[in-house]
């Protein structure tokens, strides 16, 4: 009997192992519900409403970051930029709203434009210039950090109509107004990776970049664009946290590009490319934002945050992927 019950529950464990590894988002599925219920166990605060608004306000910024540094991924490559971009655009934005009495919609525009322009100039190094993706983005991530402490100068800057944007973090129907993004958001992203010839070739990239240059596709354009669509990403999520603050200082987004990163792999994406559901990144940066929002309840001291996200990243990386080659 005992030898009976010791064969069911390895069957069992079989099973399961199988299942995991033959669809791509029941690990990361599995492990937010069992997170969801461990740290509604652990906090009953954790389950209030308002405890809940306060996680989707942390979570969209990380999720239009994941959403970018996805796209690169995928392709085999890495962005190290993602939190460095963020905070150019939320500063530039911020600053050309207060110092150049630009109107706030046009100020917004220039923004997305700098986050644009930034990841355009990414793709354009890495392909035309022939630089591997971690040396480009890492200059990008100095570079673009850089600039917001010289367009500060160290501090904040407020007033004009940045309070303007606090319409996105005003409630409609019980939800801020950012969080409506993620309905028709989910299903445009979906659609670029998995119905547009641009997301086709992004995973094909990932998967034998020189199969698809053999085959005649322009994968350096394909690179050019993927990069200048993370920007945006990224671009978006600096908007999305100037709405919150309304007010724009240097440190915004620093440490982010570690979370761009892990809200990917905690999503199932391999870091190898060309492997990866289009929700992976909405599912890892839930994750994410699940742990940061736990640490925070439980009065974790926030240096500490750090430490368990580095900790987490590697776990994730060595369950959820299967060797990693040089990145392109």
């Amino acid at each position: 009997m005992a030898k009976l019950r010791v064969s069911s529950i390895r069957d069992a464990l079989l099973a399961l192992k199988t299942f995991l590894a033959s669809h791509e988002l029941a690990g990361p599925i599995v492990s937010l519900l069992i997170l969801f219920i461990a740290s509604t166990i652990v906090s009953p605060r954790f389950i209030t409403f308002n405890n809940q608004v306060a996680v989707l306000l942390m979570y969209l910024p990380i999720t239009f970051l994941a959403l970018g540094e996805a796209l690169i991924i995928l392709m085999g490559s890495i962005d190290l930029s993602p939190g460095s971009i963020m905070g150019l655009v939320a500063v530039a934005t911020s600053y050309i709203v207060v110092y150049m009495k630009i109107p706030l919609g046009i100020a917004v525009t220039l923004g997305l434009g700098i986050g644009i322009l930034s990841g355009l100039l990414n793709g354009l190094l890495i392909t035309k210039a022939k630089l591997p993706s971690f040396v480009v983005t890492l200059a990008m991530l100095l570079a673009a950090r850089g600039l917001t402490f010289i367009i500060t100068g160290g501090y904040s800057i407020t007033g004009g109509e940045l309070p303007k944007l606090g319409i996105l973090v005003k409630q409609y129907f019980m939800l801020p107004l950012m969080v409506w993004f993620l309905i028709p958001l989910i299903p445009a992203y979906y659609f670029l990776l998995k119905r547009t010839t641009l997301g086709l070739y992004i995973y094909a990239i990932g998967g034998n970049e020189e199969a698809v240059r053999a085959s005649g596709v322009n994968a350096d354009l394909i690179k050019i664009i993927a990069f200048s669509l993370a920007g945006l990403f990224y671009a978006i999520s600096g908007i999305l946290v100037l709405g919150q603050l309304q007010s724009g200082w240097a440190n915004i987004g620093y440490g982010y590009e570690l979370n761009a990163i892990a809200a990917c792999v905690l999503g199932g994406i391999s870091l190898a490319g060309g492997s990866g559901s289009p929700f992976s990144p909405f599912i890892g940066a839930y994750i994410l934002t699940l742990i940061q929002d736990i640490l925070i309840l439980l009065g974790i001291n926030p240096y500490y945050h750090w430490v368990v996200t580095g900790v987490v990243l590697v776990v994730a990386g060595a369950a959820l992927t299967r060797g990693v080659r040089f990145s392109k």
